[in-house]
């Protein structure tokens, strides 16, 4: 039977968390304590150095060779039946979809078990829960956020490749990548070159597009026959950032890849590239009438801030309006898919030259990709049927290899022949280079395996680490728990919404999260016979909140960032009501 002083334990382990929160939520929200730069540079300290050292300072402590091996196997068990349930599901259900299939699997099997699940469980059950906690994070970093990496980098290679090749998928036999391209979450727009072999097969090389360097092109007005500046032009908003908090059902448009290149093939009709993916230019043909290419203006010349002339006001495109000095009508264009004050410190924004007669913005924002049907979890040659998703929020494809789409597709505009992919070998081995590509750059990953390989040789010898080592450590990582918090704080508070996907969406995704995973959590612990303390610590774990890494990754990704940032924020605020009545009937 629990009682008051259990209660009262727990609640002393837990609600000093909640204090470094609030103590962050009120200092953006209330007393305007922190712009939204400082809190950038607060988080990216806490994601550099907190929560590594924090990571570090709890696996290197840790005894592996008195690990709880069924506890670890009823926790591998979950996952692994929730993704062979979900794999099942995206195969024979009209609904499935990989983006669902990875955005249920985050919500029900991975929670916050560094920051909630150590404390929490601790004033619980005692320090032996801490220790299985940390076995759990063990886990977590090395093995299951690198599964969710390889997910989300099969999701952009195959966008990539039914948008570069929906006719010729199926003949590439080797791919590579530029070693300046880290990820294919499509932030900045790649261009795909192919050379067909003697076999005839396709040999693909994939790098950054030209339009994704950090010059713009300025167009000037000097006659009829003024062309494509290519001097850089300098920003008037230095160290200025723009925090967009698009969710996926409205995805922050994507920056243009128009350059010198496709502008001449579009005046001449035909591709100038050597070895380029036979696409032509989405921008269509030059309009000499018009100024433009396809109908729409040429390429305005003030930078993102420009004023809206004539029709132009009247855009209904994506871009956020603006009041200027003058009272016209100034629309912001942010260049970049991702834009979070979570994210790699916002947007940096840059500014062109006077205007002119070519001041006017394009006439229509980039919108939503089209999505391809159902992706499932198979890398062979198979069709897959493209078409409109009807329900969830929109998912934006990939950059093309050389312009930003500026003509939406309708429905029926959209291809219905199925796109073959290509070698389950070939695709494999580009995943991994990025998911390698990845980790190497993730600090979690070296405080990961550093912490691991530290235990395994002390508690093997007995080695104590040099006093100055430990406590130049140990002076981060006692703030790191504490900073987490914070910074979670932090984030909530530059939130326009805490329930940003809706009501709906939110009750199911909360349902997910404390019903779902708990129920397979107890049904995984009873199968490999777990029972009495044990089996309770498994359900309660499996009930803490959504876990912070996972909202990073969809938020990187562009896939349902709405939910996964209701699930860290709402889930936080429910969370402990809600593992307190999961303890106390456990307990009776």
């Amino acid at each position: 039977m629990i009682s008051l002083l259990d209660l009262y334990h727990v609640l002393t382990a837990v609600v000093p968390l909640y204090v470094a929160m609030i103590l962050a939520y009120g200092s953006v929200k209330w007393w305007k304590i922190f712009s939204p730069d400082q809190c950038s540079g607060i988080n990216r300290f806490v994601a550099l150095f907190a929560v590594p050292l924090l990571s570090f300072h709890f696996i290197s402590t840790n005894d592996p060779y008195n690990m709880n091996f069924r506890f670890i196997l009823a926790d591998s068990l979950q996952k692994i039946i929730v993704l062979a349930v979900l794999f099942l599901w995206s195969k024979t259900s009209s609904r499935g979809s990989l983006e669902w299939s990875i955005t249920l699997f985050s919500l029900s099997t991975l929670p916050n078990t560094l920051v909630m699940g150590i404390p929490l469980l601790k004033g619980m059950y005692g320090d032996s829960s801490g220790t299985l906690m940390v076995q759990i994070v063990v886990l977590q970093c090395i093995i299951w956020y690198t599964l969710m990496l390889f997910l989300f980098e099969y999701r952009g290679a195959r966008l990539l490749i039914v948008e570069q090749f929906p006719d010729t998928a199926g003949s590439i036999i080797s791919f590579r990548v530029d070693s300046d391209i880290i990820s294919l979450d499509g932030k900045e727009p790649l261009q795909t070159e192919a050379e067909v072999g003697e076999d005839g097969k396709l040999h693909v090389t994939v790098r950054k597009s030209t339009s994704s360097r950090s010059e713009i092109f300025s167009r000037r007005s000097h006659g009829p026959n003024s062309g494509l500046s290519l001097t850089p032009r300098p920003s008037n908003l230095t160290n200025a950032e723009i925090y967009s908090l698009q969710s996926s059902r409205n995805p922050t448009p994507r920056g243009s890849s128009f350059n010198h290149t496709d502008f001449y093939s579009m005046v001449n009709g035909k591709n100038l590239g050597s070895g380029v993916s036979p696409r032509q230019s989405n921008f269509g043909v030059f309009d000499e009438e018009r100024g433009g290419v396809g109908g729409y203006p040429a390429p305005p010349s003030t930078g993102i801030f420009s004023p809206v002339n004539g029709p132009g006001a009247n855009n209904n495109g994506n871009g956020n309006k603006k009041k200027g000095s003058d009272g016209k009508d100034l629309h912001m264009f942010v260049w970049s898919s991702s834009a979070s004050p979570v994210s790699e410190g916002g947007i940096h924004v840059f500014r062109g030259g006077a205007g002119g007669e070519y001041g006017n913005e394009l006439a229509h924002h980039q919108k939503d990709y089209d999505e391809y049907g159902r992706d499932e979890f198979s890398f062979g040659n198979r069709g897959v049927s493209n078409g409109v998703d009807r329900e969830g929020p929109v998912l934006s494809k990939l950059g093309s290899s050389s312009t930003a789409e500026l003509h939406p597709k309708t429905a029926s505009q959209v291809e219905t022949k199925p796109t073959s992919m290509p070698p389950a070998s070939v695709m494999t081995r580009l995943i991994l280079i990025m998911v390698w590509r990845k980790l190497i750059r993730n600090p979690n990953t070296y405080s990961s395996l550093i912490g691991l390989t530290w235990s395994l040789v002390s508690f093997k010898w007995n080695i104590a680490m040099p006093a100055i080592i430990a406590e130049s450590i140990a002076i981060l990582s006692n703030a790191g728990l504490g900073m987490a918090m914070f910074s979670l704080g932090l984030f909530m508070a530059l939130q326009p919404r805490i329930i940003a996907c809706g009501n709906s969406v939110a009750t199911f995704a909360m349902a997910v999260r404390f019903l779902t995973g708990p129920a397979v959590m107890a049904a995984a612990s009873i199968a490999v016979g777990l029972k009495g303390v044990l089996l309770h610590i498994g359900i309660v774990q499996a009930a803490l909140p959504q876990g912070i890494v996972p909202f990073v990754f969809a938020k990187e990704y562009n896939v349902h960032p709405d939910i996964l940032s209701t699930g860290v924020i709402f889930g936080m605020l429910i969370a402990l009501p809600i593992t307190l009545v999961y303890y106390i009937l456990l307990g009776l």
